[in-house]
This record gives C-alpha cells, sequence and structure tokens, in this order.
C-alpha cells in the first residue's frame, strides 16, 4: 500500500513540477519576445502539459496535478484525508523546485536568454491582477470550478472514458485565455506560491490560495448534487395494465 502511494507521489510530483518548469517557464519566453507571442500559446502550454501527464499518470495518480483539484476530489469524497494531504505537499515541493530551477537558468543577463526582465517575478509565473482584487478572486475560483468540475466528471466518474485528459488538458487552456491578462490565471496555490516563494513577492497571496479551494469545493457540492439528481431521477417503468374484458 505504502509503495503505490509512494508511486503516486512520485507521479505527482513529475507533472506538477513539469506543469510549472513548462507553463511559467513558456510564458517567461512569451514575455521577452523570444517565442510564441501571445496568451493562447501561454495557455496551450499549460493545457498541452496537463493532457500529456493526464494521459501518462492519470490511470496512476488520478492526475490531479493541483492542490485544488485534490481538495475538490477530497470533498467529493472520493480518496482520503491522507492521501490528499500527501498529493499536496507533493506537488507544492515539485512547484518550488521548478520555480526554483527557472530562477536559476532565466534569473539573471548572464543566464539563459540573457534578458534582464527575466529576473522579474512575474517571468516566473508569479502573477499580477490587472483588475480589482474582488473581480480577480471570483475569476479565480469560477476558472477553478471548471477545471474540478471537468476533472470529477470525466476522470473520476470516468464518463469520458480514454478522452478524460483532453478534456482536462483543453479546460486549462481555455481557463488561461479568458483569464491569463486579469489574473494570470493561475487557479492553482501552487503555481501561484512556488514561483512567489522563488521571487519574494507574495502580493495577493490570499486571493490565489483560497479562490481556487472556493472553487473546487462548490465544484465538489455540484458534482455530488448532480449525481444524486441522476441516481434519483431514474424513471421506474409503469406497470402495465391488464387490458379490459
Amino acid at each position: 500500500m505504502q509503495n503505490h502511494l509512494s508511486a503516486k507521489l512520485l507521479a505527482e510530483f513529475i507533472a506538477a513540477f513539469a506543469f510549472v518548469f513548462i507553463g511559467a517557464g513558456a510564458a517567461a519566453v512569451v514575455r521577452t519576445g523570444a517565442g510564441l507571442n501571445g496568451i493562447a500559446a501561454i495557455a496551450f502550454a499549460h493545457g498541452l502539459t496537463i493532457m500529456v501527464f493526464a494521459f501518462a499518470y492519470g490511470s496512476l495518480s488520478g492526475a490531479h496535478f493541483n492542490p485544488a483539484v485534490t481538495v475538490g476530489v477530497l470533498a467529493a469524497r472520493a480518496m482520503s484525508l491522507g492521501e490528499a494531504i500527501a498529493y499536496i505537499i507533493s506537488q507544492l515541493v515539485a512547484a518550488v523546485c521548478a520555480a526554483l530551477l527557472l530562477r536559476a537558468v532565466l534569473g539573471g543577463v548572464d543566464t539563459g536568454l540573457g534578458r534582464p526582465e527575466l529576473a522579474q517575478g512575474v517571468a516566473l509565473g508569479a502573477t499580477t491582477l490587472t483588475i480589482t482584487p474582488g473581480a480577480g478572486f471570483v475569476i479565480e475560483a469560477v476558472l477553478a470550478f471548471f477545471l474540478v468540475i471537468v476533472v470529477l466528471t470525466t476522470a473520476v466518474a470516468r464518463s469520458a472514458g480514454n478522452l478524460a485528459p483532453l478534456a482536462i488538458g483543453m479546460t486549462v487552456a481555455l481557463d488561461i485565455m479568458m483569464g491569463g491578462a486579469l489574473t494570470g490565471a493561475n487557479f492553482n496555490p501552487a503555481i501561484s506560491l512556488d514561483p512567489m516563494v522563488a521571487t519574494g513577492n507574495f502580493t495577493n497571496a490570499w486571493l490565489y490560495v483560497i479562490a481556487p479551494i472556493v472553487g473546487a469545493l462548490v465544484a465538489a457540492l455540484i458534482y455530488k448534487a448532480l449525481k444524486l439528481l441522476a441516481e434519483d431521477g431514474t424513471e421506474v417503468a409503469p406497470r402495465a395494465t391488464a387490458p379490459a374484458e
């Protein structure tokens, strides 16, 4: 049992590391003008990373890669509390390691792309609001809701079969296309906090931690409600009446 959990945690670590390293790394490259331009490039970097690793590890760990998703799965009673805590620790440690590695290779003018702006927190994935904190909170919560409800419906409930990773990855990409220019569209406490640790910039950290958790909890509640309604809504065939003689 312990070995099985260790395998799950390693899978979560690898995928969460890749999500931060590729996603935040792509954002850094895009913002310096050295790569593909625009939010779409950043969105697909994140979405494709999630999709690829969900295909790779979905059958092993459930492909959470995000503390908010883990909280949602826990709230839906699809995993134990101890396992959820272990998942979140693995995800957070992975994101810290990825952010620190990005800072090491892209953090100064003499390394990486050789661009001074790479030393700025935003280039390492730290987020900046371009709207009010209240509006940002709502957006981050709603984007997290979309992701978690898709994970619960397609992966946990197994309604999408082998296509669940595609649905999850595309949800991440679509979320970022909508919210990327407004909040950074993290909807992931790990990818928000850990670049903050690497850069020392903790502006609006409360928002980026609490909002995704709120969205995840709402998703779990609606998922369970829909499941109950689907079960209760099963119609019973009416009893046939004997023909009149």
